[in-house]
């Protein structure tokens, strides 16, 4: 089973709450989803783009053949590819949802939600 990861901040995550689909803030700028294909790389991820980041953070855990939009694999400034959803993410390919914790001022996967 192919797996992706896509971090959210909760309090925007509750906003898609009762909706079929989900977009992040930032989608109408980048025109995707940022992701990510490996656990490993999350906490790297998650130490960049939420470094200063305070409040409490989501990771998505999604079967990648279930997404119904486009996903195209491409390469980030850091030279890895990354998965990019060209769309809004259908819900139902979310196989569940992560509490991202701090540790030592690094991001980490903590326990499933609810």
């Amino acid at each position: 089973m192919d797996i992706i990861y896509c971090l959210v901040p909760k309090s925007y995550w509750e906003t898609w709450e009762g909706k079929e689909t989900y977009l992040p803030r930032d989608y109408e700028q980048e025109g995707f989803i940022h992701a990510t294909k490996s656990e490993e790389l999350l906490g790297k991820v998650a130490n960049r783009v939420y470094k200063d980041f305070t409040d409490e953070l989501y990771v998505l855990v999604i079967q990648e053949q279930k997404i119904a939009s486009p996903v195209k694999y491409e390469q980030a400034k850091d030279g890895l590819l990354y998965p990019h959803i060209y769309g809004p993410l259908n819900k139902d390919a979310i196989l569940e949802i992560r509490e991202m914790k701090r540790t030592d001022g690094n991001w980490g996967v903590a326990g499933v939600v609810g």
